[in-house]
């Protein structure tokens, strides 16, 4: 793949926040349905540390991506290729994998997980927001040749979520120990957290992203 943006459909209109010094590490971060990368690009400025780039993709909504409803599978699985195509962008321009995170809330944090998961280069980590695994009765078998069964992920669930109820963040958590290190997964709630964020949660996903990629 040439090295331009536009050779990577999503990076090209993607929100970026750019390292106030040497970029040595790379957040990417998916939104929710019916928003774009911007809200969040705002929500991470304000927790950013200086050496990571945060890239904030848009425009990939996907058709039914609901835990009750019938999954789009082909959207699935190119909406990750994409997501992959970023990584592979950066891994070129000098960030090596295991220094890039990807992470999202609500379908933007399904399809981190799902890509996580099929991806064979080792991550830093992953972030998963209000959200579950999408196509998971195709796992652990559409697992097998992750590098990233030891990758840490931290998942995250508002208690009162009125979308994608927290029984469901639930069923992630105990999916996900049957297809990764156990050990390496955990899962916060939060009491009275609708479907959105709180300044405790983006504090532990701060706290997170400052263990996983520290200053080098």
């Amino acid at each position: 793949m040439c090295g331009n943006n536009m050779s990577v459909p999503l990076l090209a209109e993607a929100v970026t926040v750019s390292a106030t010094e040497k970029e040595t590490a790379a957040v990417i971060f998916l939104h929710g349905l019916g928003d774009s990368g911007h809200g969040w690009a705002d929500t991470l400025a304000a927790i950013r540390l200086p050496h990571v780039k945060y890239i904030c993709p848009h425009a990939f909504d996907l058709m039914g991506l609901s835990p009750d409803s019938p999954e789009d599978e082909a959207g699935i699985k190119k909406a990750s290729e994409n997501i992959k195509a970023i990584i592979d962008h950066e891994t070129k321009n000098g960030i090596p994998a295991n220094r890039i995170m990807i992470g999202g809330f609500s379908q933007g944090g399904a399809l981190s997980l799902y890509t996580a998961l099929t991806c064979q280069q080792q991550l830093a980590g992953v972030v998963a927001l209000s959200c579950w695994l999408p196509l998971h009765k195709t796992f652990p078998q559409a697992a097998s040749g992750s590098g990233n069964k030891n990758t840490p992920i931290l998942q995250c669930h508002g208690e009162m979520d009125p979308m994608i109820p927290v029984q469901f963040g639930a069923l992630t958590f105990e999916k996900l120990k049957s297809i990764v290190n156990h050990d390496k997964i955990s899962f916060k709630t939060y009491p009275g957290l609708l479907h959105s964020s709180c300044p405790q949660e983006m504090a532990a996903v701060k706290e997170f992203i400052e263990k996983q990629l520290p200053r080098i």
